[in-house]
């Protein structure tokens, strides 16, 4: 029997997986965690074979989850939920050496078999969550073009944006329209959509 840990923060995705899961005769779903802070203990708790973990979570993002759980329990094998192919978040994902990445929308039998390949030893990535990281063009924004551009998505102002990241106002001033330049976006908005768009923030 191979015993599952679903983390998932929305309740009705999370109870239609367990419900889906715990038909198959071979998995037994041991627990379920709304929060990506709950999910370290309640692995540690239940000593899964196979973490079934959202990307887009509360309190800790998934591929942090899976960073520390590959870290500190190297027998628990991780395979990851996204409801969208962000290349680069994909790629981000894929180098933690996560075993296993699949769409939110793939039927159930298909994550029942990624489950299985996964507690198996093997690796399961969704061929199409593959390609889309194949595909994918590197971010022409530095680290800290990025750290501006994420924070202005939050509709803060400059000086905000300044005083969260500790930076002068003409320094942001200067950091957007770098990135509004290298993303050949039309303004900040458009800078922000593009860079969502591909993954970057």
């Amino acid at each position: 029997m191979i015993r599952v840990l679903l983390v998932e923060d929305a309740d009705l995705i999370r109870t239609a997986l367990s419900s889906l899961l715990r038909a198959e005769v071979d998995i037994d779903v041991v627990g379920e965690v709304a929060r990506g802070d709950e999910a370290l203990d309640e692995v540690r708790r239940l000593a899964p074979d196979v973490a079934v973990i959202d990307i887009d979570l509360p309190g800790l993002d998934g591929i942090e989850v899976a960073r520390q759980i590959m870290a500190d329990m190297p027998a628990v094998r991780v395979l990851m939920l996204t409801t969208h192919a962000r290349p680069q978040v994909i790629r981000r994902a894929l180098a933690q050496r996560v075993q296993g990445f699949m769409l939110k929308g793939a039927r159930a039998e298909a994550l029942a078999d990624g489950i299985r390949t996964v507690a198996a030893g093997g690796r399961s990535v969704d061929s199409e969550l593959a390609l889309s990281a194949l595909e994918a063009t590197n971010c022409p924004l530095t680290g800290r073009e990025v750290e501006v551009l994420r924070v202005a998505s939050q509709g803060t102002g400059t000086r905000e944006i300044a005083q969260s990241l500790a930076l002068s106002p003409g320094t942001v001033r200067n950091y957007l329209a770098s990135t509004v330049s290298k993303l050949h976006a039309r303004n900040r908005i458009d800078a922000i959509r593009i860079a969502a768009e591909s993954g970057w923030l």
